[in-house]
């Protein structure tokens, strides 16, 4: 049954054959160490694809796998945290320029608007103004600004409905962006 619903949940995400495979390995090292008691096979099952998205360098954020899954977002991150935790599993966080490609993608963006977000998320890390962010709301905002600069651009709305970021986000990191980047804009 939980190969099943691993199954449902990764083609509702697009999510090539690997991670599915790496999905059940996780899904059966959580059996084999009793993990499941306690808890709802759609959860760990959730939640073991969630780790799988990550391993494989597939990142989806928890949101996504909710609205895959018939979970909530709050017990697959829990979950998650639990089987990370006992299942000793090294999963390297997830940064913003993991999620450039799929959102310039979303947003119909070409090469160019992509390799200059590349470019200033590299400027952004090497200043030190991702950590402590969200991914997504990083990445988004870069993609937002990018797109203004390669005059190919998006509204903050439609990046933020891509991105499953809200405007405000959006518009607070564009923000200190552009000031601690020394970027000139004109919106």
């Amino acid at each position: 049954m939980a190969l099943a619903e691993l199954d449902r949940m990764a083609s509702r995400l697009e999510l090539p054959k690997s991670v599915r495979e790496a999905a059940a390995v996780n899904y059966k090292k959580a059996v084999d160490k009793r993990l499941i008691r306690g808890r709802s096979i759609e959860g760990v099952a959730a939640a073991s694809l969630y780790a799988a998205c990550r391993q494989c360098g597939v990142p989806r954020t928890l949101d996504e796998i909710g609205q895959a899954s018939r979970t909530g977002r709050k017990e697959i991150g829990r979950t998650y945290r639990f089987m990370v935790r006992e299942l000793k599993m090294k999963i390297m966080p997830t940064g913003p320029e993991d999620y450039i490609s799929r959102f310039c993608s979303g947003l119909g963006l070409d090469a160019e608007v992509e390799a200059k977000a590349y470019e200033l998320i590299k400027a952004a890390q090497e200043k030190e103004l991702t950590s402590g962010r969200g991914p997504t709301g990083i990445a988004a905002s870069i993609i937002y600004i990018a797109s203004v600069l390669c005059g190919k651009r998006r509204t903050q709305r439609e990046v933020a409905e891509v991105a499953g970021v809200t405007e405000v986000t959006i518009r607070n990191r564009y923000k200190e962006l552009i000031q601690n980047l020394n970027i000139e804009l004109d919106i």
